[in-house]
């Protein structure tokens, strides 16, 4: 196969794969194919050209954490949003104040994040960021009790289009979660907005029965 063919092979792949797909995938699926090796070289050349071929384009190919994919361009993203206007999920602010925090302080427990916000964090809002995956529990904090820490993964990352934790925006720039995640949900898919309507309004309801009760007890 010549390296117009491969490139050609490889952005056919990518293009309809639902989940990001590493090197070394795309060399196993080739080499079934083929039933020939395929220069592991040869595959990063095709994927680096591919990139500069997107550049500028109305969709780009990218790596993140779990490999390449291709996601719609940043800059068109008013026009591509569109497209699930009526489905566009919402999270209470609690909901991305604790992503937030854990995505910037990780590892972190649960009442580190209190700490941080002031006020207790819903159980809801938690397990809602464990059944996505965004967070798992990566160990125990070696204090009395020994609470639970949390951390992102790669899945959080390949949602938000990041190849690491240190390409999230310097804190300075995060000064609107809500326009951020709306951004970010245009690259990384519409997530399923039923279950995100309900865990939200869970969420705030949980959230306001704790500051009521917060108010009783002062």
């Amino acid at each position: 196969m010549n390296q117009e063919t491969l490139k050609s092979a490889i952005e056919a792949m990518l293009m309809v794969a639902d989940e990001p797909v590493s090197v070394g995938r795309l060399l196993a699926l080739l080499e079934k194919q083929l039933s020939e090796a395929v220069p592991r070289d040869k595959v990063r050349l095709a994927i680096d050209s591919l990139v500069s071929d997107y550049v500028g384009r109305g969709v780009e190919l990218v790596e993140v954490s779990a490999g390449f994919r291709f996601r719609s361009n940043a800059e068109y993203s008013s026009f591509v949003g569109g497209l699930w206007e009526e489905r566009k999920p919402r999270y209470t602010k609690a909901f991305l104040e604790t992503l937030s925090i854990i995505a910037y302080r990780q590892p972190v427990t649960r009442g580190e994040i209190e700490h941080i916000r002031g006020v207790a964090v819903s159980a809801n809002i938690i397990r809602s960021l464990l059944e996505r995956d965004w967070i798992k529990a990566v160990g125990h904090r070696d204090v009395p009790g020994r609470p639970v820490i949390f951390a992102t993964t790669k899945e959080f990352l390949d949602y938000f289009g990041l190849k690491a934790v240190d390409q999230l925006p310097a804190l300075p720039e995060v000064t609107d979660l809500d326009a951020t995640h709306e951004k970010f949900v245009v690259n990384g898919g519409a997530p399923d907005d039923a279950s995100a309507s309900e865990s939200s309004e869970l969420e705030a309801s949980e959230e306001r029965k704790q500051l009521d009760e917060s108010a009783m007890a002062e």
